[in-house]
């Protein structure tokens, strides 16, 4: 009954306490069960022009494309910096395809499907269908009956019920039946928007003149450099007008900036000592074994293939002792280290003589089919079962091998000259870091950090230590790397996530510890100030200078007394029309040459600031050369070099587009 009271005492409290518990319970609830509302954005890779980009569309597109490189390439053990380009290849092709593909659809733009397979598998494919290896003939040409016969097997796996391979294929194939749709809808698209920017006959006319007529003009010119530094005065507030001025120039998308120090991981003598030591353990084996590929493979980093070497093939270190004087089968040499690998050899056979190369050609197998003409080749070209009796056999010989999908008949041509050969067994083992020294040298990466938690601590200790800080500028939340390490994907995510002078944890990149500090952040849409102002001073600083100069190079009333005035000559640009680039010996001077088409001939000019510094011209008689002008051969040769604009009409879409990029959270 006692504790009955003491509840209604205090029931207020309870009641309170009670009400907390189960608010937390039920917003705890909520928010797990909703998380996947909060977390939306992360299953989405980004959203462009108003198309959101799922995560598993996004991976899809990527695995394909990966198995495009491994088709292409015939390799599958992609570094990187390979990956890096697939994953970017896969976003650009998003880009162009819903920010393209809306600019389409507002104008009834489309590719239909007999469009889009004329260009395919029609009488004249696209370029990017016929220039697939996989649709080659023998002769390396594109082959229309290969393409038809490759979506025939497609067709046919599908009915059958497909295989990994057929897979492969299709998922081949409709990458660049894509490929083609984006590209060609690029091509209308830019085709549509060519005579929007096309020369007409005033341009045409303005061309011609630019290059037909030409003058000679005089000039005397005073360099800014002639003006020192120290006699000009900028002050801040010029240098921040004419920022406000360029700083559309100084657009930027988030970047961080970092500094990094490297540990790199490297054998310690201890690995040293023991693989010399492994390496001591199996000389008397490697010496005295009748089975010597057997060992040599199961210990050495370099496989015993059995190779004929000659003396330009043999290894250099090697050589002396397999064509020497005393070269005989078993001689064994001593363990060497060169560099950081250890390794013997031994004489497999010598004193024997082969040929360096023979020319093959495969026979024909069917009665309509030519021999195919395969060249010179050495041993080392050819598979072992191919080799061995090209190799063994005279000129004119022929012999057969089982190719697995049956057999191949070959010819020997001809055959080089013999020389002396030797079989050489190298055991080679090349010393790598321990588990020990990786453990060690990542205590030492990490008791550094412990140490030093501060910007201000890491660059004391580093330069106590004598230990490198290197830069990794202008990183963004998509680069693949920070600076020049290799695998550091995972250091920019942290620049992303620290705070500015944040000291990172130990990153393994590759064959490095590395210690990051960040040192900068910039998230604004441009460049601060601070980091141009190098730049905007000299500009401004020159523009102080050629106020000054004008000012002095205006007592002269002629070229001469300028000339005069300033300890120089009067120089002559020879041959200038109004499309020049250069201004006789100075540079680009376009200022210059546009006032000399606008001076009457013989007038002194007043002082003209250039690139380089101040100009007084006289403008000399304008001469024209002989000739009429073609004019529809000048439009065309306008529009040409138009032509670039329209590619820029297409990057301007992509730029233009709403675009949000959420990469980040997924690599």
């Amino acid at each position: 009954m006692a504790t009955l009271q003491k509840i209604r005492n205090h029931g207020t409290f309870l009641l309170i306490v009670v009400g907390v518990a189960m608010l937390a319970f039920i917003l705890g609830d909520f928010f797990n069960s909703s998380s996947s509302f909060f977390h939306r954005d992360r299953e989405y890779v980004g959203e462009i022009a108003g198309h959101s980009i799922h995560y598993t569309e996004y991976e899809a597109a990527r695995e394909q494309l990966t198995e495009v490189y491994k088709i292409e390439s015939g390799r599958s053990d992609f570094d990187e910096q390979t990956y890096s380009q697939i994953r970017n290849q896969v976003w650009q092709m998003m880009l162009m395809n819903y920010s393209l593909g809306a600019q389409a659809e507002k104008i009834g733009m489309d590719i239909t499907a007999d469009e889009l397979s004329e260009l395919c598998i029609g009488a004249e494919p696209h370029q990017l269908i016929k220039t697939r290896r996989a649709f080659y003939d023998e002769n390396g040409e594109f082959s229309r009956d290969n393409l038809v016969r490759f979506l025939q097997q497609i067709e046919t796996a599908e009915d059958d019920g497909q295989n990994d391979n057929m897979r492969q294929a299709k998922s081949y194939w409709m990458y660049w039946e894509n490929a083609v749709r984006l590209t060609h809808l690029q091509e209308k698209y830019s085709n549509l928007t060519e005579n929007l920017i096309t020369a007409n006959s005033l341009d045409a006319q303005q061309a011609y003149n630019a290059r037909q007529q030409s003058m000679d003009v005089q000039y005397v010119s005073r360099p800014y450099s002639a003006i020192a530094d120290s006699l000009v005065t900028v002050s801040k507030k010029e240098v921040r007008k004419l920022y406000e001025q360029r700083r559309p120039l100084y657009k930027q998308t988030p970047n961080r900036a970092i500094e990094y120090i490297t540990f790199d991981i490297k054998p310690s003598e201890e690995d040293f000592a023991q693989t010399l030591k492994a390496m001591e353990d199996l000389k008397q084996e490697f010496t005295t074994t009748d089975d010597l590929a057997l060992v040599v493979n199961s210990n050495s980093d370099v496989l015993y293939d059995g190779r004929n070497y000659s003396e330009t093939t043999v290894p250099e270190k090697y050589k002396d002792f397999a064509f020497g004087k005393d070269a005989k089968k078993d001689a064994t040499t001593d363990i060497t280290l060169t560099d950081d690998t250890y390794s013997m050899a031994r004489i497999v056979e010598c004193g024997y003589n082969m040929p360096d190369s023979v020319k093959l050609k495969a026979v024909a197998t069917a009665e309509d089919e030519e021999d195919n003409e395969i060249g010179w080749v050495t041993e080392t070209m050819l598979p072992k079962q191919i080799s061995e009796p090209a190799f063994a056999a005279k000129k004119g010989t022929r012999f057969s091998v089982d190719m697995g999908a049956g057999e191949q008949t070959f010819e020997v041509m001809d055959v080089a000259k013999a020389t002396p050969k030797v079989k050489l067994a190298i055991l080679e083992r090349k010393v790598t870091p321990s588990s020990r020294t990786y453990s060690a040298l990542y205590n030492q990466a990490k008791q550094f950090v412990v140490a030093n938690q501060t910007e201000e601590q890491l660059r004391t200790s580093a330069k106590e230590q004598n230990l490198t800080l290197y830069p990794a500028y202008n990183l963004t939340k998509n680069s693949d790397k920070a600076g020049s390490l290799t695998a550091s994907r995972n250091i920019v995510r942290w620049a992303f996530e620290a705070k500015e002078g944040q000291v990172s944890d130990v990153f393994e990149c590759g064959q490095q510890y590395v210690v990051a500090v960040l040192t900068q952040v910039n998230e604004d849409e441009y460049r601060p100030l601070s980091e141009v102002e190098t730049e905007l001073r000299l500009k401004a600083t020159n523009n102080a200078k050629a106020e000054m100069l004008k000012k002095e190079m205006a007592e002269a009333t002629s070229l001469e007394q300028a000339a005069e005035k300033f300890n120089t000559t009067v120089q002559t640009a020879n041959g200038v029309t109004f499309g020049s680039y250069r201004f006789g010996n100075v540079g680009a001077e376009p200022a210059v040459i546009g006032t000399a088409f606008a001076m009457e001939e013989g007038k002194v000019s007043q002082p003209i600031q250039g690139n380089a510094g101040v100009y007084m011209i006289v403008a000399g008689a304008k001469t024209t050369a002989e000739g009429e002008m073609d004019k529809d051969a000048e439009i065309r040769q306008l529009n040409n070099r138009y032509s670039y604009l329209n590619y820029q009409i297409i990057s301007y879409v992509e730029d233009n587009t709403e675009v949000t990029d959420n990469r980040f959270n997924f690599q």
